[in-house]
């Protein structure tokens, strides 16, 4: 049978002369790979390759057997045109790295809807963002896609809760006898980053390269924290030297 979804594509390996092997990121079976035959030259990709450019949102028409592990599509076509994500330097390695963790973190094919919908508006408000809010948007995901996964953060700061625990995933009020934890100004930014609903709210933050970078190696450290086998990001380096 054949079946009709959104997908947002999150790796594109080169197989063969002409063929890809696809991760996308489906809205009704959740992640899966497909083999896709004949898209691209001996020597370069065809227009047809280039829809499986990583964060590309595509409408499908797929064939879907639970148990083969790799499937394969019919039809294919945008379903969003991108105003400049694509071709953006800085906004592509961003999205890049959005789309890393989302792999990641999507361990089972399984369908959730509440999470594609929260992913393809990432991708979209990251498109059409400014300089400051792009340069914010890791930080903003990377907190906020925890909530799909069981393990957000809770935003308890206050006057005496004033030091993040990593380990718990809520603040206390002395410092734990671990090194997973984050204190200061960085743990009052991360208890207003946490309030922060939607992007274009981050213009608010006006943030440096140094604190950018270590909170994002902080909220990485939570994941490897409550994920199994988290792993490293390869799109880190890049992203680092982007922003």
């Amino acid at each position: 049978m054949t079946y009709k979804t959104k997908g947002i594509v999150l790796k594109s390996i080169k197989y063969g002369e002409t063929s890809l092997v696809v991760t996308i990121f489906t809205e009704i079976f959740g992640i899966q790979t497909y083999m896709i035959n004949g898209v691209r030259t001996s020597k370069k990709s065809s227009s047809k390759a280039n829809h499986f450019q990583p964060t590309a949102i595509l409408d499908l028409v797929v064939y879907h057997n639970e148990n083969k592990p790799i499937q394969r599509i019919k039809e294919f076509s945008w379903s969003v045109l991108y105003y400049n994500l694509l071709n953006d330097v800085i906004k592509n390695s961003i999205a890049s790295f959005m789309a890393e963790l989302i792999q990641k973190c999507l361990k089972q094919p399984e369908p959730n809807s509440n999470l594609f919908n929260f992913c393809e508006d990432s991708f979209l408000q990251l498109d059409k963002s400014d300089k400051i809010v792009a340069a914010n948007f890791t930080l903003f995901f990377t907190l906020h896609l925890t909530y799909f996964f069981g393990f957000r953060m809770i935003d308890n700061f206050n006057t005496d809760n004033l030091i993040l625990d990593l380990q718990e995933g809520h603040f206390i009020n002395r410092q734990p006898t671990h090194s997973n934890f984050i204190e200061g100004k960085n743990a009052e930014l991360t208890a207003q980053l946490l309030k922060v609903m939607q992007p274009h709210e981050l213009e608010e933050f006006k943030l440096n390269r140094e604190i950018r970078r270590y909170l994002l190696m902080r909220y990485l450290e939570y994941y490897a924290l409550h994920m199994t086998d988290f792993g490293q990001m390869k799109t880190l380096i890049v992203l680092h030297e982007v922003l």
